[in-house]
């Protein structure tokens, strides 16, 4: 398949990698422009292309990669409906990477006086998007390990679009990694959104033999 990501930080890198290990090609996105990923996309290797938002957006599936605070703006300017689109974001204030307590602890109160999740929030901005969360229920640092022995390393998934949904996870599954269906955006992403119980948890599929 062919994915775009919006964003090119750790999520992109970490995910992106996966991806192109398993065969995959993923097309590369931020809002400087495509010039400015020459080094970023080399990391990554074949398979990798630097590309426009727009382009990015035109793949088979789109991962939002963009720290929250600059989501409205990653959002804008697409027309998303019909696209499937994964919500890998996490709703922290502060746009670091060492993500701070105070960040969290704000974000919390944010979507608390919202009564959303921060999916149903992406959801009203990218207007017709067949939605999933996925890919954000744990630091990157978790799944770093891109040899074919790496653990199955459980990424959690919801949303509302079954056939998206479906896509999606066989996509994750793909990689070695090993897709969970928690259900509905609502319920499902407040399980594994920020705050939730099962958010920041390391889970790893293990196959019991007989």
């Amino acid at each position: 398949m062919k994915v775009g990501f919006i964003g090119a930080g750790n999520v992109t890198g970490t995910f992106g990698r996966h991806l192109i290990n398993a065969g995959h090609t993923i097309v590369v996105s931020n809002s400087r422009g495509p010039e400015t990923l020459a080094d970023f996309v080399a990391g990554l290797g074949p398979g990798t292309i630097a590309g426009t938002k727009q382009q990015a957006a035109e793949c088979d599936v789109v991962v939002l990669a963009a720290h929250w605070v600059k989501v409205p703006e990653a959002l804008k300017g697409i027309d998303w409906r019909g696209r499937i689109l994964i919500d890998a974001t996490n709703a922290h204030m502060d746009p670091k990477p060492d993500i701070s307590l105070a960040g969290v602890t704000r974000s919390r109160a944010a979507l608390k006086l919202t009564g959303r999740t921060s999916s149903e929030l992406v959801a009203e901005m990218a207007v017709g998007a067949r939605l999933v969360k996925s890919i954000s229920n744990m630091p990157m640092a978790w799944i770093q390990d891109f040899s074919p022995n790496k653990p199955r390393t459980v990424i959690f998934t919801s949303g509302d679009d079954i056939e998206a949904k479906r896509l999606v996870i066989e996509l994750i599954n793909s990689t070695g990694l090993i897709a969970i269906d928690l259900g509905s955006l609502v319920i499902g992403s407040a399980m594994h959104d920020v705050g939730g119980p099962l958010s920041g948890i390391e889970f790893h599929f293990v196959q019991r033999l007989r």
